[in-house]
């Protein structure tokens, strides 16, 4: 009892200080007299300014979660929307292919692409059907926009087709309605090219080169590409066609395979 007594005595300036501002805050808050109310009113600016660095600093760190939240929702979105675009042109696209091989004449084969493979010594791509499905070696390989290729070699359940724009690639062509005939091979990006056509064949920007039918491959008249350019063969009877082809080569994800033979 004794050392709670002296612990008291030795702490009464605290304790009375503690007791006067408690007494002061009791009077400030329930005296409504006017100079009481000034006072007041001080009082609770010089309390706001003490706090209002805390209260910004909520409200900086608020706003920083918010824009947080609103940068994630805005990547959320953006890669929906991607995904739906994606999804409806792979939709709008395999609308046409099924559209094309509903209207076709040909006994087509739908085809997935699984690889593209590009070498000095082979252009070619890897499809997802083979034998099971019918398929054998030089099969026409073809899509809405043209004919891209021929199977050179058949599995069991994959085969591999060689490319148009494989610089050994060769096919026999007819331009339309000229009717003048010849090889056509790869030159560069989408462009072909057709030599030894005679000079005096008239042949114009626009006609559209087809299958010439001169193989056991190749059906006639399946769309190869569109002449773009006319070039006279110096010191010689003949000139050079350059063809236009399709451009969709490069991104390939379906394409058909004629799986019925034809000999002309």
């Amino acid at each position: 009892m004794q050392k709670i007594y002296l612990s008291i005595v030795k702490k009464r300036d605290h304790l009375v200080f503690i007791l006067a501002v408690s007494i002061s805050f009791n009077l400030l808050l329930n005296n409504d007299s006017p100079n009481t109310l000034l006072v007041r009113a001080k009082f609770l600016d010089s309390f706001s300014f003490i706090t209002a660095p805390n209260m910004w600093l909520k409200t900086v760190v608020q706003l920083e979660e918010e824009t947080q939240l609103l940068r994630e929702k805005n990547l959320q979105l953006s890669l929906q929307s991607d995904a739906m675009l994606r999804a409806f042109e792979e939709n709008k696209t395999l609308k046409s292919l099924l559209g094309y091989k509903k209207d076709s004449n040909f006994n087509l084969l739908s085809a997935k692409v699984l690889n593209m493979g590009s070498s000095s010594n082979l252009s070619s791509v890897t499809l997802n059907v083979g034998k099971n499905d019918g398929v054998k070696i030089n099969q026409p390989i073809i899509i809405p926009e043209g004919v891209i290729g021929k199977t050179i070699a058949v599995g069991k359940t994959n085969s591999i087709a060689q490319l148009i724009t494989d610089v050994n690639y060769r096919i026999s062509v007819r331009i339309f309605p000229s009717g003048s005939i010849g090889i056509l091979r790869y030159l560069r990006d989408d462009i072909c090219e057709i030599r030894e056509i005679q000079k005096n064949a008239n042949i114009e920007l626009g006609n559209k080169v087809l299958t010439s039918g001169f193989s056991n491959i190749y059906p006639p008249d399946l769309f190869v590409g569109e002449v773009i350019e006319i070039q006279d063969e110096r010191s010689s009877f003949q000139k050079i066609v350059k063809v236009r082809i399709s451009s969709k080569i490069g991104s390939l994800l379906n394409v058909f395979v004629i799986r019925e033979q034809f000999n002309e």
